[in-house]
């Protein structure tokens, strides 16, 4: 069975919620198996990364970057990860207050490092999410878990 593993730094009510909705897809039982691993990403190690075959991320956008877990999840593996884990899908959610570019862009730029393949199109959230935002969320989820699955086909 193939792993979608899911790194995230949810710390607030809010942010759970964001995380919530993309499990719900990402585990959703119409679709074909998956091992979804869910790890915060102060705890993500180097072998979280070499047994999965795809990623999703998710993390506030603070002062203009991503949340210093995450960067300090890359931080703690990238040495030991690059090279192994290339071309491999991701995707990722941002939730911001007033902007995610910055976010966006260190992502992105970790990705390019780690030559992996955008395979679904993030989901950006400014302030509070609207019921059109929690089902593009769950919608990453799915669509990521199903691209994950189908890497055998």
């Amino acid at each position: 069975m193939r792993t979608l593993l899911v790194i995230h730094h949810s710390p607030t009510p809010r942010l759970l919620s964001l995380l919530d909705a993309v499990l719900e897809g990402a585990r959703h039982p119409d679709l074909p198996p998956v091992d979804v691993q869910v790890v915060e990403a102060l705890a993500v190690t180097v072998d979280d990364f070499l047994a999965a075959d795809g990623y999703l991320l998710g993390t506030p956008a603070n002062f203009g970057y991503m949340s210093g877990a995450m960067k300090h999840a890359f931080d703690s593996t990238y040495d030991d990860t690059r090279g192994r884990i290339s071309r491999q899908p991701y995707s990722f959610w941002i939730h911001g207050r007033s902007d995610t570019t910055g976010a966006r862009r260190s992502l992105e730029s970790i990705a390019t490092g780690l030559e992996w393949r955008l395979a679904a199109a993030p989901v950006e959230i400014l302030r509070v999410e609207s019921a059109e935002q929690r089902d593009a969320l769950t919608e990453l989820g799915g669509t990521m878990a199903a691209l994950v699955a189908d890497l055998d086909a």
